[in-house]
């Protein structure tokens, strides 16, 4: 058991929304007293920040390692839905994240992944029917059903998606919404079901309508969906409303902040100091039931310290009593792991990627920075010896996605606002079902590219026209079981690697990885074939 000890500040009070300074005395791992001070203080103690929606899985890190940064950042819990590995791997990689994160002192609320697959027109590695979500539910590891992507199941009356949401219900757990865009009588009657939060929203407007519907906002802040300045009035116009998410974060950007910065943000706007703390904290806590404290007597002891409330720096963080973070290092253990996977894909040539000219004028995905969303214009294919091929000039690139699970044909499209102007890029991270992905210039660099996450059984990789790199991804192809930092440091370096190929994206691997994202409007590319959203069905290539 943890220490007993006494630790002094002012301290806040986020039920009475005011700080005093105090000593707070702490055994066993819980509070036992918060005593007032005569004493002025200038260090302030506050709760843990908490992230209320994330994949673990897009840090690239297994749990213990994520833990081990995010509390450099004043992080003591995440709500966290493995709905990546599970995709790939099922039951066995949900328990994988549960098992890893038991090893170390951190706060992992895991829910129950409610689509997998997502859609059922692509290929996973896995599918979780509602009896095994009735399984995991009675877990008492998994906290919540998480997101609901299939709202058009829900609003269908599809009885195998009602099951799964019937089954939280009678476990007294929360389930977690996605409906971009829904509105109208769906939203209504996706409301209806209990769905309590959503992380998908775009615009004010649409956040609102969902609001009068009873969900709360998760607003949203992660390496490629990027939505915190549209819905900040949120924090001013419905502050009980909201609570802060990253959905998806990059090492690169995790190691630099985390919930922190976007309560620094907040402030920097103008928001009230506790409306802020609601939404990083108190909020998350109310909402899924979380065994996280907050300052109170009888609280397990999970707070920290920093001398400043507007950039939320942090001094030293605590969890269950617990010192994980002092003088800028973490002390969490790092914990080597077994890798898991899943991954028969057979390495591939020109031959099949080749795309036979079936018309002049193509559909092409349009990719745009900082969102999930695509759109989709028609353009003039252009054409070489009767085969479609990238056009640079013009920013038009093959995008191709192979099929991990099992050898089959290569799905071909074209994408625009990559902006490679030589070279590719793939990655085996590629939402939801995670086979391997790929945009580039010519034929011959994207089956370099392609075979070498083959032969690495999952990763991202960069082919410059010569050389290819990579980082290797061991754990289902999404995670590596190294430190965060050399993790960060070999994403950044591809990350430059494909800007200087000539990508204009802030993160063109994370974009890329939503442009299999079947579920997100709304022209998308699968393992099966190129993808109407709005219609929700198969389209071709050629539009005429």
């Amino acid at each position: 058991m943890a220490r007993s000890f006494v630790i002094s500040g002012k301290v806040a009070d986020l039920k009475k929304r005011k700080f005093y300074n105090a000593e707070i005395h702490v055994s066993n791992g819980v509070i036992e007293e918060v005593r007032s001070s005569d004493t002025d203080y200038t260090q302030y103690i506050l709760p843990g920040f908490i992230d209320s929606h994330v994949h673990i899985e897009s840090s690239m890190l297994i749990p213990s390692n994520f833990a081990r940064v995010a509390v450099k950042h004043g992080t003591v819990a995440t709500v966290s839905d493995p709905h990546e590995i599970a995709n790939v791997m099922g039951v066995e990689g949900i328990d994988f994240m549960v098992q890893n994160s038991k090893k170390v002192p951190f706060k992992f609320c895991f829910g129950a992944p409610s689509c997998v697959p997502a859609t059922p027109f692509e290929t996973s590695g896995a599918v979780i029917n509602a009896d095994k979500i009735k399984t995991l539910l009675e877990n008492d590891d998994i906290c919540y059903l998480a997101e609901m992507m299939n709202f058009p199941g829900v609003i269908h009356d599809d009885k195998e998606v009602l099951k799964k949401i019937q089954y939280a219900q009678l476990a007294g757990k929360p389930v977690d919404g996605h409906a971009p865009g829904l509105k109208g009588e769906g939203l209504k009657k996706y409301a209806a079901q209990n769905i309590s939060t959503d992380h998908e929203c775009a615009s004010i407007k649409e956040a609102e309508e969902k609001i009068k519907q009873g969900i709360k906002i998760q607003i949203r802040e992660g390496s490629a969906a990027k939505n915190f300045d549209h819905l900040f009035p949120l924090i001013l116009s419905h502050p009980n409303q909201v609570m802060f998410c990253t959905d998806d974060c990059h090492p690169d950007d995790l190691i630099k902040g985390h919930i922190n910065k976007m309560a620094s943000r907040a402030i920097a706007k103008g928001a009230d100091l506790f409306d802020v703390l609601h939404a990083s904290i108190v909020h998350p806590v109310e909402h899924y039931g979380l065994n996280v404290g907050l300052l109170q007597p009888g609280d397990p002891a999970d707070f920290i310290l920093t001398s400043d409330l507007e950039h939320f720096d942090v001094e030293k963080t605590v969890i269950n009593g617990e010192t994980v973070f002092e003088n800028g290092i973490s002390l969490i253990p790092f914990i080597d792991e077994q890798p898991v996977n899943n991954f028969h894909a057979s390495k591939i040539n020109n031959t099949d990627i080749a795309v036979p000219a079936k018309g002049s004028k193509i559909n092409i995905i349009i990719a745009k920075d900082g969102d999930l969303v695509t759109e989709k214009k028609q353009a003039e294919a252009k054409i070489e010896q009767n085969e479609v091929v990238s056009d640079i000039d013009r920013d038009i690139l093959k995008i191709v996605v192979v099929n991990r699970y099992t050898s089959s044909k290569p799905v071909v499209g074209f994408v625009q606002n990559f902006n490679l102007k030589k070279g590719a890029i793939a990655g085996s991270i590629a939402h939801d079902s995670h086979n391997i992905i790929a945009i580039g210039t010519n034929d011959n660099d994207l089956v370099q590219v392609i075979n070498a996450i083959i032969e690495s059984k999952g990763g991202i990789a960069v082919c410059d026209g010569n050389q290819t790199n990579s980082l290797p991804l061991d754990v289902a192809g999404l995670m590596s079981r190294e430190d965060a930092e050399t993790v960060a440091q070999k994403y950044e370096q591809l990350n430059r690697q494909a800007k200087k190929l000539g990508s204009t994206l802030n993160a063109p691997f994370m974009t890329m990885a939503f442009m299999s994202l079947l579920v997100i409007p709304d022209l998308k590319i699968g393992d099966q074939g190129l993808f109407d959203v709005s219609k929700f069905e198969f389209t071709s290539l050629f539009s005429e």
